[in-house]
């Protein structure tokens, strides 16, 4: 208990004075094996195989997250594999250079193919981390870097199974069978419910028909679970499972980031070279630009979408880990590698604000083109003769929405950065367009032919409200009143110093609102009785005409306050 003890604290500690630096608490992790290792600490008995288990799940989730009809996107398929090809050449030019000034040992061309692969690949935790503090995994980047990055994970995938160098048994042709089976068994799982059933039916799945069932054939256990995840991904219920794992997956994973450290401690000739292959990041994110600028995306998409891309991925470590098992790398390259991941984060770390102003304005000096010659998503937006703007709609959106237009007769108009949103929308009658409104040239690129009387702005991330304000203020004249939505005190002292016209703290609305229902359910839908008072509470008066009609144009306070709810907490 005392040696756990020691783990904890160490690994806790270490995590801590990452996060503290604003730094990912993995780099933390794997300081922290060093420290056991130089500390000569017992290694804790089962700790590959927890680690092991944690990379399992992480494929397995990894599956479960795919949606493989963002994959055939050119922007997204061609855009992955191409900077796959040709950040392998230069890795492999790069570090053959290396060899012949005498940085690093000879090593076989096939070695120095992996390890330019994998430096070819950019981090699913820091790239989904920047997409999450920003609000951003569902605008057009953020759903590019996503994509980009699925496809390298079934790159990485394919490349570990290849690394194992092993044939596949003839048993691996039942698997053409074994896999519509077990999607039939699989096909109302979602029934047994949530919690500790629901987190085991993933484990199992994962480890069983998955790894074991795909190492038994010969084939890697790393692709099984992967397989495992994407046959249940269409099932009802595979968001909250890859929920319900999120917890534990990561838990595992923080022992398979510690056990890299008891393969030694890094030399400074370790330090030297990972330091050096740093200098590919600007080359990897050059790359990245031209591609999705060729594609047609514009300066700012893609320019975003390079910045969280450029950095190295935590599969470089997994890889080498099997490379050193298997004994085709020496430790010494996986201790290097550790260095250059970290060094990817911490770059990663600098370049990748949560707010994106800075950015923006150093894409305006970009070269342009020609609307025609720009990727049908990126292109001007006609809201037409829309004299009411409500941005961002989620369930409160769309209820404002919904006031403007029934209670007020606005001609309104939605915007909105998720496209299965914006369909269901559009097939419910609502008139929404897809767009980023925190994009710096979001008003530049809107056309309309009428007056736009009022804006609101009901995005569910504060750092989105702030940066649509941001640019409206930098284009509008002020003629239009403009309205927000904010979770916290803070957040509504922070529009309200941005001189915006009016701000609603929504868990304060949304309970006055469910109060308000409350009573009038118990009252048989009459609303509060008049004169009735308990305990030393008053009677809250009957508001006034005009305060009526001020909460239903604000849209906050409409009767569906259930969805009002989840939506803050989405």
């Amino acid at each position: 208990m005392t040696l756990i003890a020691t783990y904890v604290a160490i690994v806790f500690g270490c995590g801590l004075v990452a996060k503290l630096v604003r730094l990912p608490p993995l780099i933390g992790f794997l300081a922290a094996g060093f420290i056991l290792e130089a500390s000569s600490v017992e290694k804790i008995t089962g700790l590959d195989e927890l680690a092991e288990i944690g990379v399992i799940l992480l494929l397995f989730a990894i599956g479960l997250q795919l949606d493989l009809g963002s994959l055939i996107k050119k922007e997204v398929w061609l855009n992955a594999t191409a900077h796959v090809l040709v950040m392998t050449l230069v890795g492999v030019g790069v570090l053959s250079l290396m060899t012949v000034i005498g940085f690093i040992a000879q090593e076989s061309l096939q070695v120095l193919i992996a390890i330019a692969i994998v430096l070819s690949f950019s981090s699913t935790i820091v790239a989904v981390k920047v997409l999450q503090e920003r609000g951003d995994e569902l605008a057009l980047y953020g759903r590019i870097v996503i994509g980009v990055l699925v496809m390298q994970d079934i790159f990485a995938v394919v490349l570990m199974s290849a690394s194992r160098g092993e044939p596949p048994s003839v048993w691996a042709l039942g698997l053409v069978v074994a896999l519509p089976v077990l999607a039939w068994a699989t096909k109302y799982w979602s029934r047994i419910g949530h919690g500790e059933m629901e987190m085991l039916f993933g484990i199992g799945m994962a480890l069983i028909p998955g790894y074991l069932l795909f190492t038994a054939v010969g084939l890697s256990g790393s692709l099984g679970a992967l397989v495992m995840g994407v046959l249940l991904a269409r099932r009802t219920g595979a968001e909250q499972l890859s929920n319900a794992l999120f917890r534990i997956k990561d838990l595992l994973l923080i022992g398979f980031f510690v056990s890299i450290g008891f393969h030694g401690i890094p030399t400074w000739a370790n330090v030297g070279i990972g330091l050096l292959l740093l200098l590919l990041l600007p080359i990897q994110a050059l790359v990245y630009w031209f591609l999705l600028w060729m594609f047609g995306l514009r300066n700012r998409t893609s320019l975003l979408a390079t910045l969280a891309l450029a950095n190295y991925s935590e599969f470089a470590l997994i890889i080498a880990e099997i490379g050193t098992e298997d004994g085709w790398l020496s430790d010494s390259w996986l201790l290097t590698l550790v260095i250059a991941v970290s060094g990817g984060f911490i770059v990663a770390g600098i370049v990748n604000p949560p707010g994106v102003s800075r950015i923006s304005q150093f894409a305006r000096k970009l070269p342009t083109r020609p609307p025609g010659k720009i990727h049908i998503d990126d292109r001007p937006i006609d809201i037409g003769d829309a004299d009411a703007v409500v941005l961002g709609m989620g369930r409160v959106g769309s209820s404002a929405y919904q006031q403007l237009v029934d209670e007020y007769g606005y001609r309104a108009v939605g915007i909105e950065h998720d496209p299965n949103r914006v369909q269901e929308l559009v097939e419910q009658g609502y008139h929404v367009l897809e767009a980023d409104a925190t994009d710096y040239d979001f008003w530049t690129r809107v056309v309309v032919t009428g007056t736009v009387k009022v804006i609101m702005l009901a995005m569910p991330a504060q750092y989105a409200n702030i940066e649509a304000l941001r640019e409206l203020r930098r284009v509008d004249d002020g003629s239009a009143i403009v309205a927000s939505v904010a979770l916290y005190r803070e957040d509504v002292a922070e529009l309200e110093d941005m001189g915006i016209d009016v701000v609603i703290q929504l868990y304060r609305g949304a309970g006055e609102a469910l109060a308000d229902r409350a009573i009038a359910a118990v009252n048989g839908g009459t609303g509060p009785l008049p004169g009735i008072a308990r305990g030393r509470h008053e009677r809250t008066p009957e508001p006034t005409e005009d305060q009526v009609r001020d909460q239903r144009w604000t849209g906050y306070r409409e009767a569906r306050v259930r969805d009002d709810i989840r939506s803050a907490e989405d």
